[in-house]
């Protein structure tokens, strides 16, 4: 079997995956290296904005002899299929892992429904008027 064969549908050539790797945005490693860039400062900014627009975080005062809960921030490069970059992403994340239940927490809440819920739901309230 030669080397230089049509790829099967699907399939990348050896060349074109080497192409993409030199060609692909590096995604910071820690916030100095993301600070630095202009493009990862300003979707830092963006994610901060969009926080405060959404108010998906209170500022409360610090309680006493308690631990804060830390952040840290996620980055992603988002590709296009052909390797070049679409955009940058950046998000905020809680180090949540932190707290102990009982000690830190009593309960949870997260305000997420699966689209197939909210499909149901709607269905049932068409269904019943």
């Amino acid at each position: 079997m030669d080397v230089d064969d049509e790829p099967v549908n699907g399939t990348k050539t050896l060349a074109d995956v080497y192409e993409r790797a030199h060609v692909s945005q590096e995604e910071p490693g820690c916030f100095e290296d993301a600070e630095a860039h202009e493009g990862w400062r300003q979707v830092m900014f963006d994610e901060i904005a969009m926080i405060e627009q959404n108010q998906t975080w209170e500022l409360v005062p610090r309680p006493d002899k308690r631990k804060v809960i830390g952040v840290k921030w996620v980055y992603r490069a988002k590709q296009n299929a052909d390797g070049s970059l679409n955009k940058l992403k950046s998000r905020l994340v809680v180090k949540g892992f932190s707290q102990k239940y009982g000690l830190d927490y009593m309960e949870t809440f997260a305000p997420v429904a699966r689209l197939d819920t909210i499909r149901l739901l709607v269905a049932i309230a068409a269904q019943m008027g």
